[in-house]
């Protein structure tokens, strides 16, 4: 039979964070996005220069086969790196997108329904699972 205090108990497990943590969690979103944008900055500038550009050689002359192929790996791992901040951006602005759309759902676990720890979420602002439901998605992989 259910009493009070355990009633109560499921309310407050449902009710989700308050305005304050939201604010909190918003605010490291949004400079993580801040971060990221800059960062792909930098690579669109990467990606923007020709080869001769690129090393600040302003010459006619070819370049030496080795430092085309030392230029080419550099853009290969530039491309690499904007290839994962982009994703990274991409599940920020879901984060976004869950919090403004449903912030009473924010911060609850997509498949089992239970909140995701606080510091889970501080450390990881765009988290979609709890550790334990992330955890067994990770074993599955294996």
């Amino acid at each position: 039979m259910p009493t009070a205090n355990s009633s109560a108990a499921a309310k407050k497990a449902t009710k989700g964070m308050n305005k304050k943590q939201l604010a909190h969690f918003e605010k490291r979103l949004l400079d993580e996005r801040k971060r990221v944008l800059k960062e792909l900055g930098r690579a669109d500038e990467v990606f923007g220069g020709t080869p001769q550009n690129a090393d600040g050689d302003l010459s006619s002359y070819s370049f030496h086969m080795a430092d085309q192929g030392t230029d080419a790996m550099e853009r290969e791992k530039a491309f690499l790196f904007a290839s994962q901040e982009g994703r990274f951006l991409w599940h920020i602005d879901e984060a976004l997108r869950r919090l403004y759309r449903n912030p009473e759902n924010f911060g609850k676990c997509h498949q089992c329904g239970n909140e995701i720890a606080f510091e889970r979420l501080d450390a990881l602002p765009h988290a979609r699972y709890c550790i334990d439901c992330k955890q067994r998605e990770e074993d599955a992989k294996k």
